[in-house]
């Protein structure tokens, strides 16, 4: 995982907020996957903040992408962000 990547994570009674922050690579990838699918179903809506990223290193966005296999809750998913565009799976939502 990159030395400054961060997530932090604030739940409500039916969201979830995942604030990211740093360099994203192939271990923050694998790291936000992680967070999301432990996270399935309660909540019911997920919110992934990427204003507070530097980078989205290519290699970081392939292995999210490759690896992102949880469509039944990409529905649920809400990205933020200058990099939220890039890092949405298709189906999940963008502003």
């Amino acid at each position: 995982m990159a030395s400054n990547f961060r997530m932090f994570l604030h739940q409500n009674s039916d969201s979830l907020h995942v604030k990211l922050s740093g360099d994203f690579d192939g271990s923050s990838a694998h790291e936000l996957i992680h967070t999301i699918k432990n996270h399935n179903g309660n909540p019911k809506n997920i919110y992934i903040h990427t204003s507070g990223l530097s980078c989205v290193y290519p290699f970081g966005l392939d292995v999210f992408k490759k690896n992102w296999n949880t469509d039944n809750i990409t529905h649920s998913l809400t990205f933020t962000g200058v990099f939220g565009i890039k890092l949405a799976p298709e189906g999940s939502h963008i502003i």
